[in-house]
Formats: C-alpha cells, sequence, structure tokens
C-alpha cells in the first residue's frame, strides 16, 4: 500500500467495551497488513480469500494476549485447501506493533468454482497460545462446521471458552482512481464478558453433534442485551467496516450508541515474520551427515524456503547438522 492512500485507522485494532450491554469487542482494519500476507503468494481467488478471512481473525481475537506471547489459528481438513495456518506476535514491548502472518496449503487441481468455504473438507479448527520459555503452551480445538472459517471459530470459543461470540467480518480488493489495487479489510467482533459460572446445559449444546452456541449459554438480560446488540451488528454496512472515510470510533457511536461503548487504546499491527538463518540452522540441528547430504542439492547446498513470506535459505552442507564441521554460517 502506497503512502499517499494510507490512513490514521489502517492496520490497527480498536478495543472497546459496551457498558451497558457487559459486551466486550475490538474493530481491527488490516489493509497493508493483507497485502503483505498475501503478496506473498500467488494464491488461486477462492484459497486468497480463505487466507484473508483467516488473518482479519486472528488480529481480533490476537489483540488481547500479553506482550511477546504469541497466538495462532489453524485449519486442518481434508478438502482441497488442506491447511491454513496464521501467527500474532504480541509487541515486544508497550507500544510497539504486534506482527501477523499467514499461509495456506491446497492441491490446486482439486479446488472448484464453489464458494471459498466449500474448499475446506472435514477437520478441525484450532487455537493455539505460547506464552514463551517455561511455560506449556495452550491448545483449543473444534470441528470445522457451518458456513465460514468465522462460524468455526465462534463455536470454538462457545464450545471451548463457554463465551458468546460474534464476528463481521468484510474484505476485498480496493480500486481507486490514481491508485494500485490494493487490500482493505475490516473486522468487528463482539464477546459477552465471561461470569463466574456459565450456565450450560448438560445435555449438550444446538449445534451439529451438540456443540454449544451463544443461545445455549445465555438466558435472561445477558441474552437480551446480546441479541440487541447482534441486531445493531447485522446494520452495519460494507463501506463502514472498510472505506476510507469512516473511523472505528465513529462507526462504534453509529452502531452502538445506546449501549454506552468505551474506547481503549489502539494497537497497530504489521506484516511481520520470524523466519531467519538461525532458525533454519536450529531446525536442522537435529540431523545427521548422512541425512544432510540427502538434503543436499546437486548444486552442493542445503536449501530452505519460509512459507510465510518466502524468504530462501541456501546454506552450505558442512555447517548443519549436529554433526557439522562449522558452527558458524559461510
Amino acid at each position: 500500500m502506497t503512502l499517499g492512500n494510507k490512513i490514521a485507522w489502517d492496520d490497527t485494532i480498536l478495543p472497546f467495551q459496551l457498558d451497558r450491554s457487559d459486551i466486550r469487542g475490538r474493530v481491527a482494519r488490516l489493509d497493508g497488513v493483507l497485502d503483505g500476507v498475501l503478496k506473498q503468494h500467488s494464491y488461486p481467488p477462492q484459497v486468497e480469500a480463505l487466507v484473508a478471512e483467516m488473518t482479519l481473525l486472528t488480529a481480533l481475537i490476537g489483540q488481547t494476549i500479553k506482550l511477546r506471547w504469541k497466538l495462532s489459528l489453524q485449519v486442518q481438513s481434508n478438502g482441497p485447501v488442506r491447511m491454513i495456518a496464521t501467527d500474532y506476535y504480541g509487541p515486544e514491548k508497550e507500544g510497539d506493533p504486534a506482527r501477523i502472518r499467514a499461509y495456506a496449503s491446497f492441491d490446486e487441481s482439486r479446488l472448484t468454482d464453489d464458494v471459498p468455504f466449500a474448499q475446506v473438507g472435514s477437520g478441525y479448527f484450532a487455537i493455539m497460545i505460547d506464552q514463551g520459555k517455561g511455560m506449556a503452551p495452550y491448545k483449543g480445538i473444534t470441528s470445522l462446521e457451518g458456513d465460514s472459517i468465522k462460524a468455526c471459530a465462534e463455536a470454538y470459543f462457545a464450545q471451548s471458552e463457554q463465551l458468546a461470540t460474534r464476528f463481521a467480518l468484510r474484505f476485498g480488493k480496493s480500486t481507486e482512481p490514481g491508485v494500485s489495487e490494493h487490500w482493505r479489510a475490516g473486522g468487528i467482533m463482539l464477546q459477552h464478558m465471561p461470569k463466574a459460572s456459565p450456565h450450560v446445559s448438560d445435555e449438550g449444546g444446538s449445534g451439529e453433534a451438540g456443540l454449544l452456541h451463544a443461545g445455549d449459554i445465555l438466558d435472561g438480560d445477558d441474552e437480551e442485551n446480546w441479541n440487541r446488540a447482534n441486531i445493531l451488528l447485522d446494520t452495519v454496512e460494507d463501506i463502514e467496516m472498510i472505506g476510507p472515510t469512516v473511523p472505528p470510533t465513529q462507526l462504534l457511536l453509529r452502531l452502538f450508541h445506546e449501549e454506552a461503548p468505551r474506547v481503549y487504546d489502539p494497537q497497530s499491527v504489521c506484516f511481520g515474520c520470524t523466519c531467519s538463518e538461525d532458525r533454519v540452522r536450529q531446525s536442522l540441528s537435529i540431523y545427521s551427515v548422512k541425512d544432510i547430504a540427502r538434503m543436499t542439492t546437486p548444486e552442493g547446498r542445503v536449501t530452505a524456503d519460509c512459507q510465510f513470506c518466502g524468504a530462501h535459505y541456501s546454506l552450505d552442507p558442512k555447517t548443519v547438522g549436529f554433526e557439522a564441521e562449522e558452527a558458524k554460517g559461510d
């Protein structure tokens, strides 16, 4: 994205709370970030849409993690799109941007002209949180269901966290006079604030195979407040989500002014990958000289490509593996 069409709320996530409804949420805009993610690969349109959706979800969910933590979303399926993986790296320190990266693995020969989510077969949706060295990572999984990845994410929060959650997402390529084609994306996440002891029926939920949905978790005033907020969210227009003229704060006031919205400090985000030559060497450190020899190209190099950012690494085989002759690079 060029500087000329960069606007103040591009690539930001704005946390908010609806005081009268006991609901929290985030508004996200990913413009340059989404360009950065998608330009690394020449994805077919169906795959491109799925990666865009997953990246936007990752930003909305990831904003809550702490400094230096890592949140990952993953879809694994037996469909034409075998896997979609995204990472959200919390800022190194207060005031720094968070970093997002994403990629998809797919079998192009099996892709159809159907809607993007039809390219995903049976499988699972997972959320993982890495809190750093010495801490056990968290992993939560739910089956792929509904008609979109966002529906899977909503089901995950209802089932695994017992939190009523709703996502509204818009994304696509923008064409403006005198400006090259570029991505604009916007999303809103609503989440009912957790209770100490959520009421859940022992008979399971109303979803497929007994999965919980928002209506299975809330009752009374909570359910009424949740339904009202969702009706208001349903009035959002595409131009409000991704257009260059409506700031997130103005959007919240238009949608939820009667719910007493309160906003917090926005979090900036950027496209960023953590791959490096040191990490490649570390991943190869489990292999013997014989193993490294099998990986060596006819040109006498050991090569590796980053699936997220496309970086290419070419290493001297004598310097990699646990029997390396040298511990340093070329």
